[in-house]
C-alpha cells in the first residue's frame, strides 16, 4: 500500500490537527504500544559478554 506524504503513519487516513501525525487517538495509541512492545527495533551485533569486563555491565541504576 503507497502511503501519501501527509497521512497517518499507520493507516494512511488524513491526520488530524488534535493527534498529529495520526488520524486520531486510536493509530496514536497503537503506535505507542509498538514502542513499549519494542516491535520497533534496528538489528545489530550481539553484545559480546567477554568486552563488558569482571564487574558486568554498568548500567544506569548501578552504583561505581
Amino acid at each position: 500500500m503507497s502511503r501519501r506524504r501527509n497521512s497517518c503513519p499507520l493507516c494512511a487516513k488524513p491526520p488530524s490537527e488534535a493527534h498529529k501525525p495520526f488520524c486520531g487517538q486510536g493509530c496514536r495509541d497503537r503506535d505507542l504500544l509498538k514502542w513499549l512492545g519494542e516491535a520497533y527495533r534496528v538489528p545489530g551485533q550481539p553484545v559480546d559478554e567477554n568486552a563488558m569486563g569482571e564487574e558486568g555491565h554498568q548500567g544506569l541504576d548501578s552504583e561505581g
